[in-house]
């Protein structure tokens, strides 16, 4: 616990002006951020007797390590800034809002030549029209379903659009009048696009004038006497009421507005949203956040409007915004949806009427919704700190380990040898953090080396971390005139004393790269959701797009720095606060396997130096918990919530690790003879074989030939060439079920998408 005086400005330093501030604790990381419109006054407001604060302030003031602010020109450029930093660096101390489920929503593709509707989750796309939330999809889907009659938009997918284009036949809507057939040329692109906004129109509330105008129409064609097509009119006109009728009317003076309504107690809040267009209820969304902060019911809905209207813009945000309190002052969060809006939006309570009684149908909803979210996590939260209790109890630890890291290896008859690492916070799993990892510092089956390996890896780089970021005592260091990190003992610790006593040559040289910070070469991860992987889940947390390979063999998340976890995860931060891989260590490392496996890893942890993380291992045969130095098992009760978390933590680790395994040897087992060609890339290795027609021709094709190629240089020729040339060619494929030998001008279509042929 640090003392929050330790750490204090200076009287005078602090400025008296608006501004954003950040506490950091002693990793570095930021764990608070909030804004003032005094620096001074609110930041010296944290810094007097622990005993007058609120208890949730008293726990991040003593948590933090340092405080730095910046200064604004207007209150609302603070909460400008307020916001991106909460959405950069995810602070644990900070209120964040998560929604209970994923809410579908109703969107139309503008972005695209022939628009679509569909049902989107997710974050929102540039150029896409949305409608919603709504609470179920079937909901969606049943008002498209009327609506298309009338406006008859695609709903098909590209695959299918392009396949009725290449038949020249639509698919059924468009047989039964309720798609226009766009993919056939029934309608041009400026009409498709003309009902797609028409649509969008109808869906944003401006209904009244389209149904005078077929109701006009409708009567037009019974004086003519067409009665047929008044009666389709009819019809259409029908349809469209009862789309209406599934949104009740709320507001009769046809008002857009968005209602927020807050159920709070002590611990937790609940956050529910109605948004009204057109005086019909459109939407509806719920949040569900802990209190980690001393915040009020006005602080809760300026963070609420915040996660709102963060990432919206012009008619998204509504003309009104009602609430059951005003955020203090009112000025900069008005001024600031404005600007959002780009015109003026009213933030006031609703004091009496139609708003009023709404309202308090939103707040009945918050308080249902807060009632369920505690009664479903009641039970999972009381069992998970039990657990934690258990496990702290049972292996002699300080306090119950918040943060757990599991280690498995994988490989098939010496294969392939991959391990994994995944991460479980307060018991549950952190899946933007989880990494696996290439075992190439020797060949053959070795779990206990492989484990050693991996855990040095990962604990190397949170020793780097540190010695970056000046944490790491080095004082033995400077008297020997290293600049190598010191461990516990004094010892310096290089690249070559971290390894074990059978480390080869090649691998010091890979950890000498590790200690650098550079891109490791022998070891690098691929990550996941690479071709033949089933990993959706962690493919957010180490994806092959990002190409990004950082010192322990884990490929960075796509979208992401190099070293981070998916946005909005509160995972390890670089010198800034922002997210990186292995800076955070843990109170917990878990091994899958028995006596030898435990001995390898705390092996690896005596000799980086690091004392303050605790090991054992989960054998499968028996679940006994084995413990460094020990010569018997730990045995918890077959009933024990913390062994069922310990089995949890290591089966997840085993499905992660099994899975990547599974899908290298998919991989390699798909290879082509280009795949093994270094520096070449699927799209050149795609156009070498368009342009040769298959493998035969381009191995014996000239260098001079293979730079015709567009694209392929020649140095990249002469690699191709050479490769090709040492590459033993292919068995001819054989027809199955004929005998007939299949020529190599039609196997190279199987070599183009890397595959072989039976």
């Amino acid at each position: 616990m640090a003392d929050p005086s330790s750490y204090r400005p200076k009287p005078g330093q602090i400025p008296d002006s608006p501004g954003v501030y950040k506490f950091r604790d002693e990793h570095g990381r930021v764990i608070y951020v909030g804004k003032a419109k005094s620096l001074r006054q609110r930041l010296s407001s944290y810094f007097q007797d622990l005993a007058n604060l609120h208890p949730r302030t008293r726990t991040m003031v003593t948590t933090a390590a340092a405080v730095e602010w910046t200064v604004v020109s207007t209150e609302v450029e603070a909460l400008q800034l307020e916001y991106s930093w909460i959405k950069e660096f995810d602070p644990r101390f900070n209120v964040k809002y998560r929604d209970d489920k994923s809410y579908p929503s109703l969107a139309v593709t503008l972005n695209e030549e022939f628009p679509r509707v569909q049902v989107m989750r997710g974050a929102k796309k540039k150029g896409v029209r949305y409608f919603g939330p709504y609470g179920h999809a079937w909901a969606i889907r049943e008002t498209v379903d009327l609506m298309l009659r009338v406006f008859p938009v695609r709903t098909c997918s590209a695959g299918v659009f392009k396949r009725s284009a290449q038949i020249g036949r639509p698919c059924l809507l468009g047989y039964i009048g309720k798609c226009s057939a766009p993919c056939v040329g029934r309608v041009t692109a400026e009409e498709h696009r003309q009902l797609a906004e028409e649509f969008c129109d109808f869906m944003a509330g401006r209904t009244g004038t389209y149904l005078r105008r077929l109701e006009q129409r409708m009567h037009e064609a019974a004086e003519e006497m067409e009665y047929e097509k008044a009666a389709r009119l009819r019809d259409d006109i029908g349809a469209l009421k009862r789309a209406m009728e599934k949104n009740a009317v709320v507001l009769a003076d046809a008002t857009d507005a968005d209602l927020i309504a807050v159920a709070e107690d002590e611990l937790e809040a609940a956050v529910q949203i109605f948004h009204v267009r057109g005086g019909r209820v459109r939407g509806q969304r719920g949040w569900v956040t802990d209190k980690v902060e001393a915040v009020d019911t006005a602080g809760l809905v300026e963070h609420a409007l915040q996660q709102l209207y963060g990432e919206e813009s012009g008619d998204a945000v509504p003309k009104e915004v009602l609430v059951p309190a005003v955020p203090d002052p009112a000025e900069p969060v008005t001024e600031w949806l404005t600007g959002r809006r780009g015109s003026r939006v009213d933030l006031r309570i609703p004091q009496r009427g139609d708003k009023k009684d709404l309202m308090e149908t939103v707040q009945r909803n918050a308080q249902q919704a807060l009632a369920l979210h505690k009664t479903k996590r009641a039970s999972d939260l009381t069992t998970r700190s039990r657990a934690l209790e258990e496990i702290a109890e049972a292996l002699g630890l300080d306090s119950a380990p918040l943060r757990v890291e599991c280690f498995d290896i994988s490989h098939l008859q010496g294969d392939d040898v991959v391990a994994s690492m995944v991460v479980f916070e307060d018991g549950l799993p952190r899946k933007s953090e989880y990494r696996r990892f290439q075992i190439k510092s020797f060949a053959g089956q070795d779990d206990v080396r492989s484990m050693h390996e991996v855990v040095s890896r990962r604990f190397r780089r949170y020793l780097h971390e540190k010695q970056k970021t000046g944490e790491w005592e080095e004082e033995a260091t400077e008297a020997a005139g290293s600049t190598e990190p010191v461990g516990a003992t004094g010892a310096a610790v290089t690249p070559e004393t971290v390894g074990s006593p059978e480390t080869t040559e090649a691998t010091k040289v890979t950890e000498a790269t590790e200690s650098a910070g550079a891109t490791e070469a022998a070891g690098a991860t691929e990550p996941a959701g690479t071709p033949g992987s089933t990993e959706p889940a962690e493919a957010a947390g180490a994806t092959e797009s990002a190409g990004v390979t950082g010192p322990t063999g884990a490929t960075a998340p796509a979208g992401q720095d190099a070293d981070g976890p998916a946005p909005g995860s509160s995972g390890p931060l670089d010198e800034e606060g922002r997210p990186k891989r292995f800076a955070y260590p843990p109170q917990l490392v878990v091994v899958d396997g028995g006596k030898p496996q435990v001995a390898a890893a705390k092996r690896a942890l005596d000799e980086l130096g690091v004392d303050d993380v605790a090991v054992c291992g989960l054998a499968k045969r028996l679940e006994e918990v084995w413990l460094p130095d020990e010569d018997d098992p730990v045995v918890l009760p077959r009933s024990s919530e913390g062994l069922y978390l310990l089995q949890r933590v290591r089966d997840e680790a085993h499905r992660f690790a099994i899975t990547y395994q599974r899908s290298k040897r998919a991989k390699s087992m798909k290879a082509g003879p280009l795949d093994t060609v270094p520096g070449l890339g699927d799209s050149r290795k795609q156009a070498l074989l368009k342009h040769f027609g298959s493998v035969k021709r381009l191995r014996a094709a000239t260098v001079e030939q293979i730079c015709e190629v567009p694209g392929v240089g020649r140095k990249t020729a002469e690699t191709v060439a050479a490769a090709l040339a040492g590459a033993a060619p292919a068995a001819p494929a054989v027809n199955t079920a004929t005998g007939e030998i299949i020529e190599d001008e039609a196997a190279g279509a199987a070599s183009s998408n890397g595959g072989t042929r039976p």
